[in-house]
C-alpha cells in the first residue's frame, strides 16, 4: 500500500461511516496482476486444485490481451472483509476502487441475502475456502490425482445445483412419515368410551410408514450426492458438500450483481464527489475512470446488446435514491436481490431513457429488435440469472436398484438442455454415482427424451 493510498483511504472511511455506510472494516492489499487475474478467476484467493479454474484463467489472459476485460479489484464480504487492489492501477484508480469497495462492504453487510449466508458460512468464507483446499491436497497425496479429479469433476460440473432456499447445514430425510396423533376427545366421545361393553382387544399396532428417498422433487443435487451415493467414501462426500458449501457463498453476489455493482458505484461517486481533502487533479482522473466504469456501451458504439450490471445497477439507485429518497433506498438495499430490484423499481421511464429492448440474432448476422414492452424487457435481463444460471434439474427417483433419476424441469426454466452437454455431465455423475443414472427432459419438438449413463 503506497502512503499516498493509505491516505486517501483512511480519509474515505470516515466520510463513509459520516454519510451513513455501515460496514465491516476492510482490508485492503495491493497485488501484482498475475496474483490478481488468479485471484478473480479462482474467486477466491486460495481454493481446491482443478484443471477447470486453469481454463478459465487462459480465458481470462485471452479476454485481457484483446481488451475486452481488466481487474480494478476484487473484494470478498466477510468480517472483516478483504479487498485486493492492483498495483498496476493509477493512483487515482485505485483511489476510486477503494471507495468502491467500501459501497460493496455496506451492501454486503445490509443485504439481507448477503447477511443469511454469511450467517450459516460464519463470515470467514477465505478461511473455510484455504481449509477445503487443504483437505483437498491430502485426499490427493492419500488417494491419487486421477481418483480426486474424478470426484471434483462430478462436484463442480455440478456446483450450480444448490438449493438456495435451503440451510447450509442439513440433516438426512426423516425415514419414516410422523406418527398420526389420536383424535382429540370430544364429549361425546368420552361419553361413549364409559358405557358398559365387553372388553376389547387392543388393536395390533399399524406400522409406520417408510418415506420414499427423496420423499420430494430434490433440487440440492450435491447435498444428495454427499448424504446418498451408495458407494462413496467419507472423504469423497466431504469433497461435494465443500463444493456446496462454497456455491451457498457465491450465490448472493451472483443474485445481487446489478445492485450490488450499483450501490458500489453510487456510493463511490457520491464519496469522490464529497472528498475535499483529494487533490483536484486526482479527483478529475477518477471521475474520468468513473464515467468509463458506468458507461453503458463501449467506446465508439452507440449501442449494446447486453446490460452493463454497473451503470445499469447506478442508473437504477439514482433514480430511486431522486424520487423516493435514501431512507427507501436503504430499504431496497435490505430486502431485494435482482429480480425485486428490476422487477418492482425498473419502469418505463428508465426504460426509454435506457434505450432496452429485447432482440433476436439471426444466423446471418443480423440482429432484430423484438419488443420494447417493459415485461418483456425485465424479464430478458434476468432470465440468465435464474436458477443460477442453470438448467432446474431435480432427483426425481432413488430406484431399488440403485438406478439415479433425473427430471429437468423445462417448462419452470423456459431452457432446453444442451444435449451434449448434459450427457457430459451425466457421465461425470456416474463415476461417483456408480449405478446407472438417467435424466428426463424434453426434445426440440417438446416429446419426451430421456439421456443415460
Amino acid at each position: 500500500m503506497t502512503d499516498a493510498l493509505g491516505e486517501y483511504i483512511a480519509a474515505l472511511e470516515p466520510l463513509a461511516r459520516r454519510l451513513g455506510l455501515d460496514y465491516h472494516g476492510v482490508d485492503f492489499e495491493l497485488v501484482p496482476a498475475s496474483l490478481m487475474t488468479e485471484i478473480a478467476v479462482y474467486g477466491l484467493p486460495v481454493r481446491m486444485p482443478h484443471w477447470s479454474f486453469g481454463v478459465r484463467y487462459i480465458h481470462q489472459l485471452v479476454r485481457q490481451s484483446m481488451g475486452h476485460s481488466r481487474i480494478f479489484e476484487v473484494m470478498f464480504p466477510g468480517n472483516p472483509c478483504h479487498a485486493f487492489l492492483m498495483d498496476g492501477n493509477t493512483l487515482p484508480e485505485n483511489t476510486l476502487v477503494a471507495a468502491h469497495v467500501l459501497g460493496h462492504a455496506d451492501f454486503s453487510r445490509n443485504n439481507a441475502l448477503f447477511a443469511r449466508f454469511h450467517e450459516m458460512a460464519g463470515s470467514n468464507i477465505i478461511e473455510m475456502a484455504a481449509a477445503h483446499a487443504r483437505r483437498i491436497d491430502r485426499a490427493i497425496e492419500e488417494f491419487g490425482q486421477q481418483r480426486v479429479e474424478t470426484v471434483l469433476d462430478a462436484a463442480l460440473a455440478l456446483e450450480s445445483h444448490v438449493d438456495v432456499d435451503r440451510p447450509l447445514h442439513r440433516e438426512p430425510y426423516p425415514a419414516h412419515a410422523p406418527e398420526r396423533k389420536a383424535p382429540a376427545k370430544d364429549a361425546f366421545r368420552e361419553r361413549f368410551e364409559r358405557l358398559p361393553r365387553e372388553a376389547q382387544p387392543e388393536p395390533p399396532p399399524v406400522p409406520r410408514q417408510r418415506l420414499p428417498v427423496p420423499p420430494h422433487p430434490e433440487w440440492d443435487l450435491l447435498w444428495f450426492i454427499a448424504q446418498y451415493a451408495p458407494d462413496l467414501e467419507q472423504w469423497e462426500r466431504d469433497v461435494f458438500l465443500a463444493v456446496r458449501a462454497e456455491s451457498l457463498y457465491f450465490y448472493p453476489v451472483f443474485a445481487c450483481q446489478i445492485m450490488n455493482e450499483g450501490w458500489a458505484s453510487y456510493w463511490h461517486a457520491r464519496l469522490l464527489r464529497e472528498a475535499d481533502f483529494l487533490p483536484q487533479d486526482l479527483y478529475l482522473q477518477a471521475i474520468k475512470s468513473h464515467s468509463d466504469v458506468v458507461r453503458p456501451f463501449a467506446a465508439g458504439e452507440q449501442s449494446a446488446l447486453a446490460v452493463n450490471p454497473y451503470h445499469f445497477g447506478f442508473t437504477l439507485w439514482e433514480h430511486i435514491v431522486e424520487k423516493h429518497g435514501m431512507e427507501r433506498a436503504r430499504e431496497v438495499c435490505r430486502d431485494e436481490d435482482d429480480f425485486g430490484f428490476v422487477r418492482n423499481y425498473l419502469d418505463r421511464e428508465l426504460a426509454e431513457k435506457m434505450d432496452l429492448f429485447t432482440y433476436q440474432a439471426r444466423s446471418d448476422g443480423e440482429v432484430l429488435v423484438t419488443s420494447r414492452d417493459l415485461d418483456a424487457v425485465r424479464e430478458a435481463i434476468l432470465a440468465p440469472k435464474f436458477n443460477y444460471g442453470a438448467p432446474r434439474i431435480a432427483i426425481a427417483e432413488f430406484r431399488p436398484d440403485g438406478t439415479l433419476v433425473l427430471s429437468h424441469d423445462h417448462a419452470g426454466d423456459g431452457r432446453g438442455l444442451d444435449v451434449a452437454r448434459a450427457n457430459k455431465v451425466l457421465e461425470y455423475v456416474q463415476r461417483v454415482w456408480r449405478r446407472p443414472v438417467r435424466l428426463v427432459t424434453t426434445g426440440g419438438l417438446r416429446e419426451p427424451l430421456e439421456l443415460a449413463a
